[in-house]
This record gives C-alpha cells, sequence and structure tokens, in this order.
C-alpha cells in the first residue's frame, strides 16, 4: 500500500494551524520527510525513517521511471551489509538471497595474474537493489513518486519538517544552498566509464592494459550468477589520443572489450546509458541547514560526498549515511540536535574514506610510473595503494602472497622489510628506520648541551638505522629561534664530537646525520611552545631571502633580498659548518632544501621574486641551492653520503608541484645527491596541506619512480606496519619517523620485539637486552569455566 501523497508545498500537516511552523521532536509522529532522489541511499533513508516511526509521512521524489537505473552491480562491506541487518532484517534477508560473494582479488598485468584471497565482497545488481527497496518502501507506506521532478528543497521546506537531499553528485539542492554547505568540487585527470559483461567472475579484478596511446585499466567484479561490472578507466591525455572521445557507447564497449584479452577472453562487454566522464570528488563544510521557510534540508550520499570508485562503492557510503541520519533521528530530542550528531558522526567517517580514496585515485592517475615493477612488488603495491590494506593486514589474509612478495624483493625469510639494511654510497644502514629531523629549541648560543646528548643518544639506543639532528644552523642569524642548535663556532663542533662519539660507541644499530639549513625568513622567532612563528618581542635579528616577503603578512619580519656578496657569504657558511660536521665524525650530511627556510625559498616560485639570474624559471631558481650543494659536496667527505630534503609541495596554488619536485630531485641527484628526503609544504602560511596517513609519501613514491634515486619518505608514517608497506612496496628506501620517536625513543626495538624479530636489523644494545621482551601485564591463564548451565 502506498503512503497518501505528500501535500502540496505550503500546505500545513493534518492538525497543524495554517502557519505553524515549529520545530518537531524526531518522535513526533506528525514529522513530514521529503526526499529528493530516488538511489539506494534516498530509498533506504526513507524506509528507516519510516519503519522507526510508521506514523511520519514519507514522500520520495524521483524523476526517473522505477526501471531506470544506471551503472551495474553494487559492491557492499561486510560492515554495511551487517548494519543493514540490524536495521532491517527484512531488507537483509532479501539482499542476501540476491548476492554474489567472493575473497579473491586478482591482478592481471603483462601476461600474468597473481590472485591475493582473503579480503571479501558481496555484490549485487543494482537493478535488483533498487527493485527490493521499492518493495520495501511500498510495504511499509512510503510514497514514491517516479517520474517526477522533485521541488526545490526550500519550497519543500514550507510544509515538511526535513528534506533529505539524495540527489547525487550534481545535486541541485547542494548548488542552491551552496552559501551553506560550503561545498568543493574537485575533478580528477582519469576518465571512466561503466561497462557490463555478460558473464560472472569469480574474483575482484584489476587488468593493465599498455597500449600505444598509454595505460588504460580495467577494475571488475561479479555482481550476480551471470554478470560482471567493469569499469575501464585511463588518463585524459590517453583517452583522447585512443580516439575515445569520439566513440559513442557502443564502440566504446567494443573498443574496451579488445583491451582486456585476459579477462574477457574474447567476450563483449555493454553499455547501460554509458559515458565516459572525470570522477569529482565532493566535500561539503556543513551537511545541514534550517532553511528559512522552516523546515531542515539535509544531504546524503553522493550529493554530500564522494568517494572513489577504486576503494569501494558510492552506495555503501550512502547506505551507511541513512543508517546514521535514522538513528540520530531516533536518538536525539529534535531536530537540529539529531542533524548535528548525524554531521558530527559522519563526516570524520567520510573525509577518512575520501582521503584513502584519494591516495588510490592518484595511485591509479600515476599507474604509469609502477608497470615496470616486478609482479609480485606492482601487485603488492595496488593492494596497499589506500594504504588502508597493509603488509600486516594483507599478511594475515594471504600470507603465502605476502611472502612471495618478499621472496622477490630479496628479504630474508622471517624478516620484517623494515628490517632489511641500505646501503648509501659508504654507510650501510641496518634497517629503514630513521629517526626524523626535528627541532628541539634546548641549545644554548647554537651550542647542543647535556639534553642533545641523552635526546639523540637514547633514539641511537631504539634501534633506528640513523639518528638525525635538528636542522643545525650554518650562522647565528641563520637561527630559527634562540634555542636553535648551530655548527659556525668551535664550541658547538666539540659538542657535536661528543654526541657522534656516543652514538658510534654505544649503539649497535644507528648512523647519525645532521642536517644544515638556514632559517632565511622564518628565523627570529619564539620559542615553538611560546609561540611559533611569532617574532621575538625583543632582541630581534634583521633576516635575508630571496625576496622581501614576510611569511606571515602583517605579523612576520621583512627579510632583506640576499646580494650577491650575502649569497657568496650564506654559501662559504654551508661550507664551514659541513667541514665542522665532517671533523666532529657525523655519517652522513642533509642539505635542508624545504619548509620555506632559506633554501627552500629559492625553490618555490611563491617566495622567490627575483627579477636576476636566481629568479624565474625552476631552472633560474635552482641555481643558487645547488651551488650550495656543490660547494658543501666538495668538502664533504667522499666516502659519506648527502642527501638534500625538498617540499614537494607548497599545498598552495601557484607554488611547487608534484611535477616540479621530480625537476628539482633531478637536479640534485645530478650534482651528486645519494638519496632525496621527501617532505611537503611549510613555505607559505596559507597553505592548505591535504594531511592524512602517510599523506606525503606519493610525492616520495613519484620521485622513485621517475628517476631511480633513493627516496626517503616522511609525512605521518607512523607504525611499523606503515614502514613494512612502504618499502615492500618500493615506494620508499627510508621512512623517516619523528613524534612516534617522542613518544617512545625505543620504537624501533618495539616494533622488532612485536614482530618476533630478532635479527641483526635490530641487536639491542647489551644493557637493554634482558628487556627485549614485552613485560607480562597480568595473569591470562585463569582456567576457563566448563559447564554452562
Amino acid at each position: 500500500m502506498t503512503a497518501p501523497a505528500t501535500p502540496p508545498p505550503g500546505t500545513a500537516p493534518p492538525g497543524t494551524a495554517p502557519g505553524h511552523r515549529a520545530t518537531r521532536p524526531p518522535g513526533d509522529r506528525a514529522l513530514r520527510v521529503a526526499v529528493i532522489g530516488g538511489g539506494p541511499g534516498g530509498l533506504y533513508a526513507a524506509l528507516l525513517l519510516k519503519r522507526l516511526d510508521p506514523a511520519r509521512e514519507i514522500t520520495v521524489y524521483e524523476r526517473g521511471a522505477p526501471q531506470d537505473t544506471y551503472g551495474f552491480g553494487v559492491v557492499l562491506s561486510d560492515e554495511t551489509v551487517g548494519g543493514v541487518e540490524n536495521a532491517d532484517p527484512d531488507v537483509f534477508a532479501t539482499l542476501r538471497a540476491h548476492m554474489v560473494r567472493w575473497d579473491a582479488i586478482e591482478v592481471a598485468h603483462r601476461g600474468r595474474t597473481l590472485s591475493s584471497a582473503g579480503h571479501g565482497f558481496a555484490a549485487l545488481s543494482r537493478r535488483t537493489l533498487l527493485s527490493v527497496l521499492h518493495d520495501r518502501c511500498r510495504r511499509l507506506g512510503v510514497g514514491l513518486r517516479f517520474s517526477t521532478e522533485a521541488p526545490p528543497a526550500a519550497e519543500l521546506a514550507r510544509s515538511c519538517d526535513l528534506v533529505v537531499a539524495a540527489d547525487g553528485v550534481h545535486s541541485a539542492t547542494r548548488a542552491a544552498h551552496a552559501d551553506v554547505f560550503g561545498p568543493t568540487v574537485t575533478p580528477h585527470r582519469c576518465r571512466y566509464i561503466w561497462l557490463a559483461a555478460d558473464f560472472a567472475l569469480d574474483a575482484f579484478r584489476f587488468e593493465i592494459a599498455e597500449t600505444e596511446h598509454g595505460v588504460v585499466q580495467l577494475h571488475a567484479y561479479p555482481y550476480s550468477a551471470d554478470a560482471s561490472t567493469a569499469v575501464v578507466e585511463t588518463r585524459e591525455e590517453v583517452w583522447r589520443a585512443a580516439g575515445f572521445d569520439e566513440l559513442d557507447e557502443r564502440a566504446s564497449a567494443a573498443a574496451c572489450a579488445r583491451l582486456f584479452p585476459q579477462t574477457l577472453g574474447g567476450r563483449p562487454l555493454r553499455g547501460n546509458n554509458s559515458q565516459w566522464t572525470a570522477f569529482r570528488t565532493v566535500v561539503n563544510e556543513r551537511w545541514w541547514h534550517r532553511s528559512a521557510a522552516g523546515g531542515h534540508v539535509v544531504l546524503l550520499g553522493d550529493a554530500a560526498h564522494t568517494a572513489h570508485f577504486s576503494i569501494g562503492s558510492g552506495t555503501k557510503l550512502a547506505v551507511e549515511d541513512a543508517l546514521a541520519l535514522a538513528a540520530c533521528l531516533r536518538e536525539q530530542p529534535d531536530l537540529p540536535t539529531a542533524l548535528a550528531a548525524y554531521e558530527a558522526e559522519r563526516q570524520p567517517v567520510v573525509r577518512s574514506t575520501q582521503r584513502a580514496a584519494r591516495a588510490s585515485l592518484t595511485w591509479f592517475e600515476e599507474l604509469a610510473d609502477h608497470t615496470g615493477q616486478p609482479p609480485y612488488r606492482f601487485a603488492f603495491n595496488l593492494l596497499t595503494r589506500s594504504r588502508r590494506v597493509t603488509h600486516d593486514n594483507l599478511r594475515l589474509r594471504d600470507a603465502a602472497f605476502v611472502a612471495a612478495a618478499e621472496r622477490e624483493a630479496g628479504v630474508p625469510e622471517g624478516t620484517p622489510p623494515m628490517f632489511t639494511p641500505f646501503r648509501l654510497r659508504g654507510l650501510t644502514l641496518r634497517n629503514r628506520v630513521v629517526v626524523s629531523p626535528m627541532d628541539m629549541y634546548s641549545s644554548q648560543d647554537g651550542v647542543p648541551g647535556d639534553f642533545h646528548l641523552v635526546h639523540l643518544g637514547a633514539r641511537a639506543l631504539g634501534g633506528a638505522g640513523l639518528v638525525m639532528t635538528e636542522m643545525v644552523c650554518v650562522s647565528a642569524r641563520g637561527r630559527i629561534t634562540p634555542g636553535c642548535a648551530g655548527l659556525w663556532n668551535d664550541a658547538q663542533e666539540d659538542a657535536w664530537r661528543r654526541v657522534t662519539a656516543f652514538v658510534h660507541a654505544r649503539s649497535p644499530t644507528a648512523a647519525i646525520g645532521v642536517q644544515l639549513g638556514h632559517a632565511g625568513r622564518k628565523g627570529s622567532t619564539k620559542l615553538m611552545w611560546e609561540g611559533i612563528d611569532e617574532p621575538l618581542p625583543e632582541g630581534n635579528w634583521p633576516l635575508v631571502a630571496p625576496s622581501p616577503l614576510p611569511y606571515r603578512p602583517g605579523v612576520s619580519q621583512i627579510p632583506q633580498a640576499l646580494t650577491p656578496v650575502q649569497l657568496a657569504a650564506v654559501r662559504d657558511q654551508f661550507v664551514a659548518a659541513a667541514s665542522r660536521a665532517a671533523r666532529a665524525g657525523f655519517d652522513l650530511l642533509e642539505l635542508h632544501c624545504a619548509h620555506g627556510y632559506l633554501l627552500s625559498g629559492f625553490l618555490s616560485p611563491l617566495t622567490n621574486r627575483r627579477t636576476d639570474a636566481l629568479g624565474g624559471t625552476l631552472t633560474a631558481r635552482l641555481r643558487y641551492p645547488l651551488e650550495v650543494f656543490d660547494a658543501v659536496r666538495e668538502v664533504w667527505p667522499a666516502d659519506r653520503p648527502m642527501t638534500v630534503r625538498i617540499s614537494a609541495t607548497d599545498w598552495a596554488e601557484g607554488g611547487t608541484t608534484g611535477e616540479d619536485a621530480v625537476r628539482i630531485a633531478a637536479a640534485f641527484a645530478e650534482h651528486g645527491a645519494d638519496a632525496v628526503d621527501v617532505s611537503t609544504g611549510q613555505v607559505v602560511a596559507h597553505e592548505r596541506p591535504d594531511f592524512g596517513r602517510s599523506y606525503q609519501t606519493p610525492y616520495a613514491e613519484r620521485i622513485r619512480n621517475a628517476l631511480g634515486v633513493p627516496v626517503i619518505a616522511v609525512g605521518a608514517v607512523s607504525s611499523w606496519d606503515d614502514v613494512n608497506s612502504l618499502v615492500l612496496a618500493g615506494r620508499a628506501d627510508l621512512c623517516a619517523l619523528a613524534r612516534p620517536h617522542l613518544y617512545d625513543p625505543h620504537w624501533t626495538l618495539h616494533a622488532a620485539a612485536e614482530q618476533g624479530y630478532t635479527g641483526p636489523g635490530a641487536p639491542w644494545p647489551e644493557p637493554y637486552r634482558a628487556g627485549s621482551r614485552r613485560p607480562p601485564t597480568g595473569r591470562t591463564d585463569a582456567p576457563k569455566p566448563r559447564l554452562a548451565l
């Protein structure tokens, strides 16, 4: 039976005085809801809201006919399916009867197919899903208005307490209320098309086609006993070069079918109103608001957010939105509180999913950079691309697959990848862990003291392969703060020699490196905990930079643009500091060309506005940093490695890009850099970083793939599982961790203990050997009950 139709806009609900619009509690039986969009998310929200309170008047507006649908199969995770089962067992039981399940992912590439098991997927036909939801809505009394364009949300809000905007990626509701929702829609670089094959695959399958025009990839999975979804994706320029932009649906399906013989075996593909399109990531600052007309409007599904299909289904997220919305409406005392709770619950989950989706999307955009990897490394890299599936997680799912990937990479049996050695020039590191440079702001007149001995010494005893100092400044005026360490006089050199001597004498694992830098326009500021990047209240020293641009306009000191005489003097300060570092016994030297400090300031077009030979093109902006690098390399011992840290993006419009970073890294490599330490940002104060787990590692991987130069990955690498994953996937050669080493100086040794590793990559210092096993925390062997009555 169909529920009564929603009264015309502006008509008061039954029993309500004309013009009355009060916010009603969610449990109020007079609650009236309009849903814009009859996709799975909108339908599921409608039926849940009706099931939780049958007195609610709920109408769904769908501009298409009941049988209309686009796409083919829908993938749902076990968590989503479990949520459906708890919320509506009847829907779950019906859907389960139509679902196909599988647990393998296959990667077909260059004539070879590798399989990884244990992943667990469920899928069904989108048309079947919609039919089930239609039937359930009708039985519950939800009004379904097909072939009906919904009135604008603001108009519906005159007569409805709640308007659920589930009107998709091109949401008219979102656009009409952009001032409230604050949407950002970001297009990406690949084109894709949804197609289908009339046979069932037995796994989720990726196939890579390397054509004369470029790389094209297939994402395919079964969704019924006799059909599979096939999504074909490629870079925009490849799509055009291959002529796909001139093909209709039928011709596109035929052309795509020919590209993937390992998966399709000559069988055709078909479309369903299928078109090539570019994926768009949708983000909204806010998901709901109270309309001027009185009712509330809330976004759901693709109207609120999108996540690239390579990590799952948009339907999955929409269904989860519907579950959360219905639960919050039931749990909270009124509509505003419920909608605020819905947004607070779902936004962090969706943002996390979007970060993983962005990592996956970017990986496929840069797929051509990975195709030359050995088979198992390529497959492992593909499977861990989103950073949600990791080395340890994958080993739990399919230990044999991970073992094969490790054998192919030359990892000794029983050795986690992070504990394999790595050689840089004449220095062999015992493992792949680096204690990242961390400013301590604890020196007196640039002299490191007991704090530095204990701080660096403790981390050297903690098992890392390489311990880096903080940025050591080459002059007093090159410091960030009065508490920064230096290497411009004998007292500082002697103090650093004390630290290196301790590390060499007492640490069984660690080499120690020095990072040399000059603060440039970011100098003469307070200690971090007194006010980061804030100028000193007194005792300021003059600043220099490539151009007279303050770091924080209106706050920071305006630096002087370096003159030729000053440029030569600063270069010589770097050279003198490098000579002192060599005498002090450092094993490795890193030149700091990142984070907006002096040398970084020359590299970025946002901070280098010079009109002489050191400004303008990237080649010109590189001249001075390379001049300094060459001068330092000349005095640094030939057998000791030298690295350079760069900011691979400024996270700001008009700044350094990923393409620029490859050119910058290539230039330093050509001048003798043994590795590139790839960081990002901190160049301009108005940056907008895309924070997330291991968020900077794609930049390192890109440089490694493009140039073959060793790279050090940094940026929210926080677990030993992350390190193992990055190393085995070939995304990085070394991993630098900062905060984890502040939390636990013995992080690397504890990582070895937690993995049961006792080999040469992480030997414990003899005085600590008795503590190499985790102490017991309590009795766990109490007898278990034997009888249950």
